[in-house]
């Protein structure tokens, strides 16, 4: 039988469709969509559990780009508050009594553990773990 009988081996078109269909797919999505399927290819290769899937009271490795980094104080003290993106959704971490954090900027990439909190209807991680990744 030849290669191009059904259900024998790869159609030579066929083999083509899935390069075409994702060529399409870039072709025709935003610059945001592709950015949030990027991050969340390089979360899941880092062990990391997509933020919209972060249960509350329990710990969690995330992945992400820091979207925002602001000096917010809480309670007189000093709180350095980040927002991370992994195409999923946005986590806030958050470093109690710290003003700032060498490498903590925006658009770089991080990978952070700790115990997911909710405040004001946000996800939230206090005092994260955390590992600088290199690319932005």
């Amino acid at each position: 039988m030849d290669e191009g009988s059904p259900g024998k081996g790869p159609h030579p078109r066929r083999r083509g469709e899935g390069g075409l269909r994702r060529f399409l797919r870039r072709m025709t999505s935003s610059d945001a969509e592709l950015e949030a399927e990027e991050l969340q290819r390089s979360a899941g290769g880092e062990g990391a559990t997509p933020i919209t899937d972060c249960a509350e009271r329990r710990r969690h490795k995330v992945a992400g780009t820091l979207r925002t980094v602001t000096l917010r104080p809480r309670g007189g003290a000093p709180a350095l508050e980040a927002e991370l993106y992994d195409g999923t959704d946005v986590i806030n971490l958050v470093w109690l009594g710290r003003r700032r954090i060498a490498g903590i900027a925006p658009g770089r990439r991080l990978l952070a553990e700790g115990l997911v909190s909710v405040q004001d209807g946000r996800k939230v991680i206090f005092n994260p773990r955390y590992e600088l990744r290199s690319g932005s």
